[in-house]
């Protein structure tokens, strides 16, 4: 049980650590700003949603597997590459830190910024209870599919920023392996 510990301690000071990486600069806000703003032009718009006459939020979900390609991979190119490119992965693997919790602690930072993204979007869920009756425990499990996916989608990302030193090719590699599964899955 002490040696299982001593692998997890680092985990909660790299998730803080990490978290406030991403609140502390503008990429936290843009991504939140520019996820918001493309998953409502998808599902209002693109889907025109309301030419269907039905109050579901089948459109936006659908989109949900091609956005994440996207925006995941952006938000996942920094949790090895950067620490890689600077020099202080040397560091921080020599610490008396598990390895373990160093990489949960860094993947779960991420899909925090993805989750509130999620939480964000749950306008739309209301907006939907208010034009009519959807069946609400459908899209609750959709929601939680969708985090799910979330999280899959930064794991490729950060398996790949681990592989690499830059964080363009950490990117390009993870929307490459994004697309393959999404479109892998797509009807």
């Amino acid at each position: 049980m002490n040696r299982f510990r001593q692998q997890f301690d680092s985990f909660l000071p790299t998730f803080r650590r990490e978290l406030g990486a991403y609140f502390a600069t503008p990429m936290a806000y843009v991504f939140l700003a520019v996820f918001l703003l493309s998953i409502g032009m998808f599902t209002w718009e693109a889907a025109r949603f309301f030419d269907t006459g039905t109050a579901d939020l089948s459109p936006f979900f659908v989109w949900h597997p091609w956005i994440y390609m996207i925006f995941l991979p952006a938000l996942a190119m920094r949790l090895w590459a950067d620490e890689t490119s600077a020099g202080t992965d040397e560091l921080l693997l020599s610490l008396p830190l598990g390895m373990p919790g160093l990489v949960l602690g860094k993947l779960c930072a991420a899909w925090t910024v993805a989750a509130v993204g999620l939480v964000l979007t749950l306008p739309m869920w209301i907006t939907v209870n208010y034009l009519g009756n959807p069946d609400n425990a459908a899209i609750a499990l959709t929601y939680f599919v969708s985090l799910l996916m979330a999280g899959s989608y930064l794991s490729i990302g950060a398996a790949i920023s681990a592989l690499t030193r830059s964080q363009v090719t950490a990117f390009v590699m993870s929307v490459v392996v994004a697309f393959v599964f999404t479109a892998a899955g797509w009807p």
